[in-house]
């Protein structure tokens, strides 16, 4: 498989800008890789597709404030700091990505708030648009993050043009989110309304919890051809014992086990025994799935629709079959399906 295979026409009013009113009344295709149909439902259908003792795997990660507006010493230009991952807890050190990157450089401070009571010095590059900041502020560590939450914005995709509003906080959350540290929302889990879990939950349904942080190096280009020599970010991932025991007791039963997400499935991916359960772990991921590969542990997936020639498209393309998945784009395209975070989903069977 090459980078071209993944390309398609996606029209600009395709692209969510807003999620549905109702989480679970976002439409939803149900593909069905055996039979290879497609049929139309409403997300709130998916309780029709699972049975007691089948186990849906959540990425229960929260995404936090991550994207900053500080102003330029002498300046004043107005700098947009993306915060990427705490490097120094103590010294207060994070990865960033920081806008209009050419007028950063190592030495310069930069001042957020009305008051200025934060302040960052750029202690160094890594990439074009990457930097090392140092935080300085008077005040405790807890009082610091308190400080970052305060001025931090809902961190929704550039591809979302309108300003952030106050419901995003909300809606750009997972109902089931509590590990913060993603700087993007795992975007299948959106779907979820409380009701609706509480119905799966009464159905019979288990939730294996997992976390993946996700970073933005998921949503970074592919620019090879060859898909083999394009190198994954890597992202944090616990699965814990309980989790992993859910997991594997339903795969012994050969009940369904579904993957809620991309993130989901490549944090269990990442982890798989030599007798094909899940193993708990604590640690870093940058596996990269794409066609032909063979899945281990979950026999179904809940999904966003993807950008074209993204490595989200390449693993579901994995997962449901190239064809079958190029097939069910051109569908949604003609159905005007909405693509992307606050989009629609599509369920894997």
């Amino acid at each position: 498989m090459k980078l071209s295979n993944f390309g398609f026409d996606l029209p600009n009013e395709l692209l969510a800008e807003y999620p549905s009113e109702n989480r679970d009344e976002a439409r939803l295709m149900v593909l069905n890789r055996k039979e290879q149909t497609i049929e139309h439902k409403l997300f709130k259908d998916i309780i029709d597709y699972f049975d007691e003792d089948d186990v849906l795997i959540l990425n229960n990660t929260k995404v936090f404030p991550a994207r900053l507006y500080g102003n330029k010493e002498k300046t004043g230009a107005r700098i947009e700091v993306f915060l990427l991952r705490e490097l120094n807890e103590e010294q207060r050190l994070w990865d960033v990505l920081v806008d209009p990157a050419r007028k950063i450089r190592i030495g310069n401070k930069l001042y957020f708030g009305d008051d200025d009571t934060l302040v960052a010095e750029v202690i160094d590059n890594t990439t074009s648009r990457g930097r090392t900041l140092r935080f300085l502020y008077d005040g405790s560590y807890s009082e610091f993050r308190r400080k970052l939450q305060e001025l931090g914005e809902t961190p929704l995709p550039k591809y979302i043009k309108r300003d952030v509003e106050p419901e995003d906080e909300d809606r750009y959350q997972t109902i089931y989110a509590k590990n913060e540290g993603a700087v993007a929302a795992p975007t299948a889990g959106l779907h979820f309304s409380k009701h609706l879990l509480k119905r799966l939950e009464i159905k019979g349904v288990n939730f294996a919890e997992v976390t993946l942080h996700v970073g933005l190096g998921t949503f970074n280009p592919v620019e090879v051809e060859d898909l083999s020599k394009h190198k994954m970010d890597s992202e944090e991932i616990v699965i814990d014992e309980a989790a992993a025991n859910t997991v594997n007791t339903a795969i012994k039963n050969k009940k369904r086990v579904c993957a809620v997400g991309t993130t989901a499935m490549r944090t269990i991916e990442s982890s798989v025994s030599s007798n094909g359960l899940l193993n708990e772990m604590d640690g870093w991921t940058n596996k990269f799935i794409f066609p032909p590969y063979d899945f281990s542990i979950a026999d179904c997936m809940i999904t966003n629709f993807h950008t074209p020639k993204s490595t989200l498209l390449m693993m579901v393309s994995a997962f449901a079959g190239h064809d079958f998945i190029m097939r069910a784009y051109e569908e949604a395209v003609k159905e005007k399906y909405k693509f992307y975070s606050y989009g629609d989903a599509m369920l894997i069977i």
